[in-house]
């Protein structure tokens, strides 16, 4: 785990394991089971991912802005993604769509082979690559780039998370998965995103409705 020294923030690490385990206690509750999934949320510092102004409502169960409009999931949503990526297994090649503070790029990274992860906002991913280097994950790949275009050149992937929401189920993804590939993604206009899941079996699409979620749209281009 990162050490907090040196980071004014070494009080909030070192008194939040109780605060942590009541986390894990509500997600489980709600239902998350893979206790892969659950000691990645309980051990990847997420205080670390924001604003030191908000460190201290890091291990409460919801989203907070980071800056750019953007946010970090609350924990549930992130270990619902992650267990529906991860199901069944280890997926080796996995692309990440909106790389974000990188929270979800630190919770999936040691449950899959190699993860790739795209985002658009330069600032955000200077700051996620920075973090997910300290905390020694050397298995990810950083790409600054319009996610909604994904990455052809390296697919296909054995699945495709996406952490913004397009209105429609986004083709351009879905063509970069491997056949038994699955893509988990929330899909829809504010306030009536449903969280899918599409496992690709051939040219047909299998899908499962994992829920309704509130994510910032998926944008285009690059800044």
């Amino acid at each position: 785990m990162m050490q907090d020294s040196g980071s004014g923030r070494s009080g909030i690490g070192m008194t939040s394991a109780r605060t942590r385990e009541r986390l894990i206690q509500r997600l489980t509750e709600q239902g998350i089971r893979d206790p892969r999934v659950l000691d990645r949320i309980r051990n990847v510092p997420r205080h670390l991912f924001m604003d030191e102004a908000l460190a201290s409502r890091a291990y409460e169960d919801t989203a907070l802005p980071i800056g750019f409009g953007q946010t970090i999931s609350q924990p549930y949503v992130v270990a619902r993604m992650t267990e529906a990526v991860t199901v069944g297994g280890t997926p080796e090649k996995v692309l990440e769509v909106g790389t974000g503070c990188g929270y979800q790029t630190a919770v999936l990274a040691p449950l899959v082979g190699k993860l790739y992860s795209i985002e658009r906002i330069a600032p955000l991913l200077d700051k996620a690559r920075q973090r997910v280097r300290e905390l020694g994950l050397k298995n990810v790949r950083f790409k600054h780039a319009d996610g909604a275009d994904g990455w052809k050149s390296l697919a296909p992937f054995d699945a495709i998370l996406v952490a913004a929401a397009p209105h429609a189920v986004p083709m351009k993804l879905l063509e970069q998965l491997k056949d038994g590939g699955r893509l988990v993604a929330p899909i829809g206009p504010d306030g009536q995103q449903e969280l899918l899941r599409l496992t690709r079996r051939g040219d047909q699409y299998i899908r499962e409705r994992l829920g309704f979620v509130s994510f910032v749209p998926l944008v285009g281009g690059i800044s």
